[in-house]
């Protein structure tokens, strides 16, 4: 799949992503049901790794943990995922291997463009899980 074709494809799940943005429980149900679906992708690499971490994000962004990223960011990801969960996309997931390759691409693509925003999340988490392992509860 070329990446011209890919960022079209991204940029119309966006566009959809974007108008369910403003609908915490919608954006949970696509996370759960992506989470879902990923549990049926098979290991693709270290890039696939971070699939997780994309979905503490969106999660951290929509309950107002993490702001410090733009919408743009978080409704790419969104798209992303709707993507994933959509069973009629450019190849039918129900083919055999081939139905989450085009998954996998779109997915990939979502990780590269939003590389540093995600690396930037992971370095808040780690400083915020350390923060409050490192707090003494007093009595």
């Amino acid at each position: 799949m070329e990446e011209n074709n890919m960022n079209v494809v991204l940029e119309s799940y966006t566009r959809k992503a974007q108008d369910l943005l403003s609908d915490n429980g919608k954006v949970e149900e696509i996370l759960r049901t992506a989470e879902t679906k990923l549990k049926e992708v098979p290991e693709i690499g270290e890039k696939v790794a971070q699939l997780p971490l994309m979905l503490s994000m969106i999660r951290s962004y929509i309950t107002k943990e993490y702001t410090q990223v733009s919408n743009k960011v978080v409704i790419s990801m969104i798209g992303a995922f709707l993507y994933l969960i959509t069973p009629r996309d450019l190849i039918n997931d129900r083919i055999p291997v081939l139905g989450i390759v085009d998954d996998v691409a779109i997915l990939g693509l979502a990780l590269k463009l939003n590389e540093k925003e995600l690396e930037e999340y992971s370095l808040w988490r780690e400083s915020k899980d350390k923060k409050e392992n490192n707090t003494i509860t007093i009595q």
